[in-house]
C-alpha cells in the first residue's frame, strides 16, 4: 500500500502544475496568490514527509 503522506505531497504538486493565471504570473521566483497557496500546501506536505523519512533512517 502506498504511503499517505508521500501521496499527499505528490498531489499538492500536482495541484500546483494544473493551475492556471491568467495573465501567467507564476514563476520560479513569482506566484499568484492562488500559486503561492498551493505551493505552501506542497511544500508542508513534502517536508512533513522528508522529516519522517530521515526520522525513519535515523532509528
Amino acid at each position: 500500500m502506498s504511503d499517505p503522506l508521500y501521496q499527499r505531497y505528490q498531489a499538492g504538486l500536482d495541484a500546483y502544475r494544473r493551475h492556471t493565471c491568467v495573465p501567467p504570473e507564476c514563476t520560479l521566483f513569482t506566484r499568484c496568490p492562488e500559486g503561492q497557496r498551493l505551493w505552501d500546501q506542497f511544500t508542508r506536505a513534502q517536508d512533513a514527509y522528508l522529516k519522517r523519512q530521515r526520522s525513519q533512517r535515523n532509528r
